[in-house]
């Protein structure tokens, strides 16, 4: 696994922000891509967390924040990390790029971060970093279940 750095950017606000987003969520695909199915869904801490629950989980998490709690959509994305039979590396992986890729749609046309939420007394700003924060953390969690299977480590 080729380490990858942060994004070197210099650019606006939201811009910062979203290529960070677009970093995190390429870094989380390589932590998990390669791994056999079996192990992917294998738990190895008391927890339960495996590497598919993880970016099902974040496959909501974005949406949650942005489309339901921002926008104020309906209904709300799903944020469970509870795997069925026909969760695969591939489709989880699939399923996590087509909402990343719904995010970015929805982010296109909004330009201001001080706006605040439709259901929540959060701005843009906080949301997206907010959601930065959260793809991080579990960016770390797979740094860790990946480092656990076979020794792998970096971004």
């Amino acid at each position: 696994m080729t380490d990858i750095g942060p994004p070197a950017i210099a650019a606006g606000e939201k811009e910062t922000l979203v290529a960070f987003l677009h970093y995190l969520r390429e870094a989380i695909i390589r932590k998990v891509e390669d791994l056999p199915d079996d192990i992917a869904r294998t738990p190895t801490l008391p927890s339960g967390t495996t590497p598919l629950g993880l970016i099902k989980h974040l496959t909501g998490a974005e949406l949650v924040w942005l489309e339901w709690a921002y926008l104020g959509h309906d209904p709300i994305p799903e944020l469970s990390m509870t795997l069925t039979e026909e969760d695969t590396v591939k489709s989880c992986i699939t399923a996590f790029r087509k909402a990343s890729a719904h995010a970015d749609e929805l982010l296109k046309p909004l330009t201001n971060l001080d706006t605040t939420s439709h259901r929540e007394n959060r701005t843009l700003r906080w949301i997206l970093i907010h959601t930065i924060e959260e793809l991080a953390r579990h960016a770390g969690h797979l740094d860790i279940l990946r480092e656990q299977y076979d020794g792998q480590t970096g971004r």
